[in-house]
């Protein structure tokens, strides 16, 4: 049964920074693929940052260009957990995030909601100027 748990949402100022994390269990697959999404009332679900771990250790990630250089996609193993940190708040980033595991190779893929298995139960941030 696999179950994942995210944390650490809130309201933050406007400018500032927030770590989530996604605790992981049951998922027992050598290779994956983990993804943080976000949804903004009336918006659909979009790809904030993706990572594939291969069976052989080696890791990659993505992010959309819009949010490249705001946002990292970290993971510690030992753990079993997966982090989301966002630098440079705006009203913009205010949503409920989520995340999500899956088995997409492809790492362009793991921005796209569809591809994936698994979904937590999300975890609200509310930005404020």
């Amino acid at each position: 049964h696999v179950q994942l748990v995210e944390s650490g949402g809130g309201s933050v100022q406007a400018g500032g920074s927030l770590r989530l994390s996604c605790a992981a269990s049951g998922y027992t697959y050598s290779s994956y693929c983990m993804g943080w999404f976000r949804q903004a009332p009336g918006k659909e679900r979009e790809g904030v940052a993706g990572m594939r771990r291969g069976s052989d250790g080696s890791g990659s990630t993505v992010y959309p260009n819009p949010l490249k250089g705001r946002v990292t996609i970290t993971q510690d193993t030992a753990k079993n957990t997966v982090y989301l940190d966002i630098h440079a708040l705006t009203s913009g980033d205010t949503a409920t995030y989520y995340c999500a595991a899956g088995s997409t190779h492809n790492i362009i893929k793991t921005l796209t909601p569809s591809l994936y298995d698994y979904w937590g139960q999300g975890t609200q941030v509310t930005v404020s100027s």
